[in-house]
């Protein structure tokens, strides 16, 4: 192994052990916005920066979370203190992280399926975030079960792969996100079927692009039926979840940190805490939640100043719930 690949391997390893997880505060500048304002705040860069400094220097965060996936506004920006986000991230103990995907159009095949762009400029790009601190990156593939085929996991997942590698060469670990979609009225098994071939292919592509495996974090979805669909209990989620992970995911991976898709805070960690109930799983298992830890936060603080500390407090209360559920019952 090289020196390179002791490095990725251990960036990825602390991202995913140690019963901490990755804090998702990514969201693009109009996502940002739009719920900045469904929480009466107004939409502004400086209240943007406002909100995600509130996240980051929240006192005892690194006790639960290892990184924070940034946007690239928000990684070109400052603290009201003068330093840069990824220099405060450093300095609290916390990894920063980039997003690095330009968002999703459509496929020319009008299966209605979505690919995820930003392959171009991307190398230049990943030079520039590593100069300035960034551990990793994240890139999302957006899979609705209802428009999925196989070559559109195969587009993505070849995306995926050359991000993945793009990443490497430049030291920095690729968060790989095939995010199977929860919404809808999907049944379980169309899910677990649709995840199953996410994976499958997303391994097939990262091992023709010579990614090394001990140096990624694989971010995939909970196996649920759809958000309008009846709920299923979290050990049924776990069951089936673990079957498809053990069928797809080598035990090279170091670390599988979970979305939340949607699903509220106490059910995301429920599904997180029963698959974390399995023995025998070669990987980290932990969670790489954004609205189910921030959201409490945003509508505590408001853009009220005073409001700060509560705000921090709602959000430590969440990461540290998220956190629990990564301990290991079994031996």
């Amino acid at each position: 192994m090289t020196t390179t690949q002791r490095s990725l391997a251990a960036i990825a390893e602390q991202l995913t052990s140690h019963g901490r997880g990755i804090l998702a505060a990514d969201e693009s500048i109009k996502t940002m916005s739009q719920r900045l304002v469904e929480a009466g705040v107004t939409a502004s860069e400086s209240n943007r920066r406002d909100y995600r400094e509130l996240l980051l220097t929240t006192p005892g965060l690194s006790a639960h979370v290892s990184g924070i996936i940034m946007s690239d506004e928000t990684f070109g920006q400052t603290l009201s203190d003068g330093r840069s986000f990824p220099e405060a991230a450093h300095e609290l103990g916390i990894l920063p992280g980039i997003k690095v995907d330009t968002g999703t159009t459509p496929l020319p095949d009008g299966s209605g399926a979505l690919i995820t762009e930003g392959l171009d400029g991307l190398a230049d790009r990943l030079s520039s975030y590593a100069e300035r601190g960034a551990a990793f990156a994240k890139w999302r593939a957006v899979i609705d079960v209802t428009t999925m085929t196989d070559d559109s996991a195969r587009a993505n997942a070849r995306a995926l792969a050359a991000y993945a590698a793009a990443c490497q060469a430049h030291g920095i670990v690729p968060i790989v996100e095939p995010e199977v979609l929860a919404t809808g009225a999907h049944e379980l098994a169309a899910s677990g079927a649709a995840t199953r071939t996410a994976l499958a292919t997303l391994f097939d592509e990262l091992t023709l692009a010579v990614v090394d495996l001990t140096g990624i974090v694989l971010k995939p979805n909970f196996v649920t039926p759809g958000l309008e669909s009846r709920q299923v209990s979290p050990q049924t989620v776990a069951t089936v979840t673990w079957d498809v992970l053990r069928k797809t995911v080598p035990p090279e991976v170091p670390g599988v940190a979970f979305l939340s898709g949607g699903h509220p805070t106490d059910r995301a960690c429920a599904y997180l805490a029963a698959l974390n109930e399995v023995p025998g799983a070669p990987w980290h298992l932990t969670f790489s939640f954004g609205r189910a830890l921030v959201n409490d936060a945003l509508t505590t603080w408001q853009g009220d100043p005073s409001r700060k500390a509560a705000a921090q407090q709602a959000l430590l209360a969440n990461c540290a719930a998220a956190a629990g559920s990564t301990a290991r019952v079994h031996a």
